[in-house]
């Protein structure tokens, strides 16, 4: 019997353990999509002015409606988009009608438009605050000589257009910024890969189910060819 009961408890007790992280990423999908629904309901809320000094633990993704002027600076950040390919995110130095001076993420140009002029002048923007993320650990430095961003590092592109280390990501432009499309915040960036794991480890719970009635199978019949 222990040549049964001993691989019959160590199939049940992986397959269980198994079973449990699946459902525990079942509760965390539960937990990432009531988080994403209020990130999205506080994108789309109402706006709000600036904070005095913006905090990106409460203010990430703070909407906010801007009066003033988009100077002619611009910094570019490469990126890629789906179906249409590389180009920049154009950052700009915004000055609002009460005197600051912030970043201001103004939309995306294909590669051939980085030599194009763009308007500056006064606008109204509606947009989100924002801290990105875009960093990793295989992203290439910046080549700020060659205005070639491959992040947006706040503090560094701040110092370079001598502004306060704040980024607002435009929305809406008026009037509208021609041959620039706004890429407003929204939580398409921020993963949610919990329901593939719960199906991971579903999966290898069969499989281990599985593998146990195999073995437990063949030593049924080893034993028999024994008798």
């Amino acid at each position: 019997m222990s040549r049964i009961a001993i691989p019959l408890l160590f199939g049940l007790i992986g397959a269980a353990i198994l079973v449990w992280l699946g459902t525990w990423q079942m509760q965390r999908l539960d937990w990432k999509r009531g988080i994403l629904t209020e990130i999205e309901t506080q994108i789309v809320g109402d706006p709000a002015p600036l904070p005095v000094t913006g905090d990106p633990d409460t203010d990430k993704y703070q909407p906010v409606r801007l009066v003033g002027t988009v100077e002619p600076d611009e910094l570019y950040v490469l990126v890629s988009q789906k179906r249409i390919g590389a180009g920049y995110l154009v950052i700009s130095p915004f000055v609002t009608d009460d005197g600051r001076r912030i970043l201001l993420d103004r939309g995306f140009i294909p590669v051939e438009a980085r030599t194009t002029s763009r308007s500056a002048g006064p606008v109204k923007v509606t947009g989100n605050l924002h801290w990105p993320d875009d960093r990793t650990s295989s992203t290439p430095e910046n080549d700020i000589t060659g205005n070639t961003w491959f992040a947006r590092d706040i503090d560094a592109m701040a110092e370079v257009l001598n502004t306060e280390p704040l980024l607002v990501i435009a929305r809406n432009m008026s009037p509208p910024d021609p041959g620039v499309t706004p890429l407003p915040v929204d939580t398409s960036g921020i993963p949610n890969d919990h329901l593939q794991y719960a199906i991971t480890w579903y999966s290898l719970a069969v499989v281990w189910l599985v593998m146990t009635a195999t073995f437990l199978w063949r030593q049924s019949k080893g034993k028999e060819g024994t008798a």
